[in-house]
């Protein structure tokens, strides 16, 4: 399996953008598993060397492309709410998350399911940007106090996570579970006014 389509070989510009780009297609496709610098070298028609000039290692490349993962997948969190408030904005981000989890499978796996953010050392910008995701659903809890709101935050996010890994595993097929993943993710949220699946 090669990193980019046929044919769509590196000539110019910038070696690093392209590097991270062909990563972040290839983890998408086959998961950080599949991921290699050589093959990424050859697939942009540059030097087995080249990729080295700019990440140290293969993890150093997955760290970038997990590090833009949750940029993105923050931008999608913060921009789901629009004007909406308490029960209702938390439950437009809380499908906004699903919405992300299945459109990006490769890529989220990478995120919450690998040794990247774990191992990623205090102060790195992965960790900065996982921890403004986490921000967000934290800022869109309505509870009595911080502490309160972190805990039911963690909650609601252990319970989104399980529903994409089991949704992107095949496990929450119709014959399995017949219920609407949607519906699943309003069930992990805190009670509230508003208890359908916003559109």
């Amino acid at each position: 399996m090669s990193a980019t389509r046929p044919g769509n070989t590196y000539h110019h510009g910038d070696l690093r953008r392209a590097l991270v780009d062909a990563a972040m297609l290839e983890v998408e496709r086959g998961g950080i598993e599949t991921l290699s610098l050589s093959a990424i070298a050859k697939a942009l028609g540059v030097s087995q060397p080249a990729p080295y000039r700019h990440f140290a290692d293969r993890d150093a490349l997955l760290t970038e492309v997990v590090t833009e993962g949750f940029t993105m997948f923050a931008a999608a969190l913060k921009a789901a709410p629009r004007r909406a408030k308490g029960r209702e904005a938390l439950s437009r981000m809380a499908q906004a998350y699903l919405r992300f989890g299945l459109d990006h499978p490769g890529l989220y796996k990478a995120m919450f399911a690998s040794h990247l953010l774990p191992q990623a050392r205090d102060g790195v910008a992965l960790q900065a940007t996982a921890s403004a995701s986490f921000g967000l659903l934290v800022a869109a809890i309505e509870a009595p106090d911080p502490e309160s709101a972190q805990r039911m935050a963690l909650g609601v996010w252990a319970s989104l996570h399980g529903i994409v890994m089991l949704a992107n595993q095949g496990m929450l097929q119709d014959r399995l579970a017949p219920i609407k993943l949607e519906q699943l993710v309003e069930d992990a949220l805190p009670p509230g006014e508003h208890n359908q699946p916003s559109h």
